[in-house]
């Protein structure tokens, strides 16, 4: 992206405010983890207790600064999220107690958005400590600590039943869209500002 993705410009905001918003409409407080000082005018930074190690560290570190049982975890380059369907994962751990809750969309499990029980640090911590640095790898380590699967919610049927909708009406499909590249940008610019003429 030839710049610091979370500062990156879509619809005059940078994604960082655009994720923060999102966690922010769905009833949270947001907080940044593992995030370079400059982040800091956008939210509450959590320091990255092993920096250099990639989200997972910055998961773990989140986890070990707060008392609340479940943390929704998302990424800066998925700004076409609905704040219900982050409303919803986290109801769904909350009844359940699933150590870990993540969405399923197009038949594919999606990695973030994420609910992550505080009782899973210890497990996620031993992924990391073992070098595997890999975000759903930690989480399916740390669903097994619990004699349980990633909890995974369709997202096409909580849209069929009214459970999670998009306010712009952004179709599922787009929903994950990551925004990696000059490219996936404009497509996030163009379906963010309600014109589905490109996809």
């Amino acid at each position: 992206m030839g710049a610091d993705k979370a500062l990156v410009q879509l619809g005059g905001q940078p994604l960082v405010a655009h994720a923060l918003g999102i966690l922010r409409e769905a009833g949270l407080t947001a907080s940044i983890a593992g995030g370079k000082p400059e982040l800091a005018a956008f939210a509450p930074l959590v320091e990255d207790r092993q920096p250099g190690l990639g989200p997972l560290s910055g998961i773990c570190s989140s986890l070990a600064s707060t008392a609340a049982p479940w943390v929704v975890f998302t990424s800066v380059d998925l700004p076409l999220l609905p704040a219900s369907l982050v409303a919803c994962l986290l109801r769904r751990a909350r009844i359940t107690g699933n150590a870990i809750t993540v969405p399923s969309a197009n038949g594919f499990t999606q990695t973030f958005p994420a609910v992550v029980a505080k009782a899973a640090l210890p497990a996620l911590e031993r992924e990391l400590s073992a070098g595997r640095g890999g975000c759903f790898s930690g989480f399916e380590a740390a669903a097994a600590d619990f004699r349980e699967s990633v909890a995974e919610l369709q997202v096409e049927l909580l849209v069929q039943c009214g459970q999670i909708v998009h306010p712009s009406g952004i179709p599922v499909a787009l929903w994950f869209l990551n925004v990696n590249t000059v490219e996936d940008l404009r497509r996030a610019e163009v379906h963010s500002l309600g014109d589905d003429r490109v996809s």
